[in-house]
């Protein structure tokens, strides 16, 4: 899978479309940069653009953005809601797929050095980039705004860690850095901007103070009136939706417009979101509403629901949903082939896809069809008695399902590692060393893939019951994952890796024999 590093850059513009529409050509017209989303708000006077790409595009896009909106955005006439330092106020880095936090650093020192080299403004590295544990934190460095920046260059505390200490009217600074996913979250309300501002010191983690700390850890807040939609609302940044999820925040912020006597009226996400976030929160209604929802499109659609979040317009999941967006934008998938071509991949003349992607494409059938009998049995009044059990039956069933489809290309994957240690030189003593131990590492994880999935079927097998065909798909699956765990085996060189995987596949393999045929024994009697 590719590199991708989210970047999302806000400037201080959300009027003039002419600007926002500048700005976005110059990201999409960058080479390898792909332009997700762009979210412009006239009360706060900013726009947030979204883009993914590999680390040195999305560093060139963010140039690129830079420079249109350099001759475009004059800060000495901006106002708007949203606290702001500069034309290009924040440009965080964020990593996405196969990328680390240092990689996102070093794109946030790279842009920032170029971008002072380039434009001949102050810029300032916050959240992970940052050098000083003072300017870690970007309110703390957006501190006194645009407007105390003239007196703020002046003292050294305040050096810009790139550029010259000059206040450059028309621009101002520029703060980038390297953050995890931060959450631009608002919860609309019927009432005043002071009301709106009253419970976000009450929610946020800073509070109205050090000896009045905020109930919700890593939130921001800051209350303000949406001119444009004629409503307040309680503005967050959930910098860790992990430790204080979407939810959390939303049912603080009624619990404390109820003891006010204000109506919630939905809620805005700005920008884009992780699927997680939005499934931590579904199972959270779930679980305390006792609902029984398994897909992850009406997960989705009740989280929406409960939180109102197209209160202000549509919220289209393809559209503001991460994964979703860079799901399209990766085509070499195995299971994002149609079966036909699938298929024909597996036919082809290469040594992956295999029978260990095939493996896992009929273990993801086998599951796929105990949670079809499942949900066919459940909500019909003749099998009413059966909803607790199936209740409890389908989830599996379900998980396991797309658990599966993921190894299809996690078993390819894999493999192409070996191929890929297998092309390294060697010439050298040295470099035979590595070779080697490059192949060992790549059949290890070539072992690892089919292994997992014996194990992820095991699960099943004492729910399985009466359902013949899954039963025969599932055995299968453990026997082409057995007999692909022991070609590879034979060049490790491991020997007790070796030992303790091949007893651990043949345990695996008995287990599926046997949980099979007991499961063809009872359909046969029943019959």
């Amino acid at each position: 899978m590719a590199q991708l590093v989210e970047c999302v850059p806000n400037f201080s513009e959300g009027r003039n479309k002419e600007v926002i529409d500048a700005i976005s050509a110059a990201i999409s017209g960058t080479a390898g940069c792909s332009l997700l989303d762009v979210d412009p708000g006239a009360s706060t006077n900013r726009t947030v653009y979204t883009f993914v790409g590999s680390p040195d595009a999305v560093v060139e896009g963010a140039l690129n953005a830079a420079r249109q909106a350099f001759s475009l955005i004059d800060m000495s006439k901006h106002s708007g809601e949203h606290p702001r330092t500069g034309a290009m106020d924040v440009c965080p880095f964020i990593p996405v797929q196969n990328v680390t936090m240092e990689d996102c650093v070093t794109c946030a020192q790279l842009f920032g050095q170029k971008l002072a080299d380039m434009l001949h403004v102050p810029v300032y590295l916050y959240g992970e980039a940052a050098r000083t544990e003072t300017r870690r934190s970007l309110p703390s460095v957006r501190a006194g705004e645009y407007e105390a920046l003239p007196d703020k260059l002046k003292r050294s505390e305040w050096t810009p860690d790139f550029g010259p200490t000059s206040f450059i009217p028309s621009w101002g600074a520029t703060v980038t850095g390297a953050r995890k996913f931060l959450i631009a979250y608002n919860v609309n309300l019927i009432g005043t901007k002071e009301q709106a501002h009253r419970i976000a010191l009450d929610v946020r983690e800073q509070g109205r103070g050090k000896d009045q700390p905020g109930l919700l850890k890593k939130v921001q807040g800051m209350g303000w009136y949406l001119d444009e939609a004629n409503i307040a609302q309680v503005s967050t940044n959930i910098l860790d939706y992990e430790l204080t999820p979407l939810h959390s925040v939303y049912e603080e912020v009624c619990r404390d417009a109820e003891g006010l006597s204000l109506p919630v009226v939905g809620s805005q996400i700005v920008g884009l979101i992780p699927l997680k976030a939005l499934l931590d929160s579904a199972d959270f209604y779930i679980s305390r509403e006792r609902l029984f929802i398994i897909e992850e499109e009406h997960k989705v659609r009740l989280v929406i629901s409960k939180l109102g979040l197209d209160s202000l317009g549509p919220f289209n999941p393809k559209e503001r949903i991460i994964e979703y967006m860079v799901g399209s934008l990766e085509d070499g998938r195995l299971v994002s082939l149609s079966l036909q071509q699938f298929v024909q991949h597996v036919g082809a003349r290469t040594a992956a896809p295999g029978g260990g992607s095939v493996s896992a494409a009929v273990a993801a059938l086998g599951a796929a069809l105990g949670s079809m009998v499942g949900q066919m049995t459940y909500g019909k009044r003749q099998f009413e008695n059966l909803d607790g059990v199936m209740r409890r039956l389908i989830p599996p069933f379900h998980q396991a399902m797309n658990e599966l489809l993921h190894m299809v290309d996690a078993d390819s994957s894999a493999f192409s590692s070996y191929m890929v240690a297998l092309k390294m030189p060697k010439s050298t003593a040295e470099e035979i060393k590595r070779r080697e131990a490059a192949m060992q590492e790549g059949l290890k994880r070539a072992v690892g893939v089919p292994l997992a999935l014996a194990e992820r079927i095991a699960v099943l097998w004492p729910s399985l019951k009466e359902i013949v065909v899954a039963a025969k798909a599932l055995e299968t699956a453990v026997f082409g994952a057995y007999y692909n765990i022991m070609i590879n085996l034979k060049d490790i060189t491991d020997d007790s890796f070796k030992l303790a995987t091949q007893r651990k596949a043949s345990v695996l393999l008995q287990e599926a024999k046997s949980s099979a045929a007991a499961v063809l024994d009872a359909a046969e009697k029943r019959n």
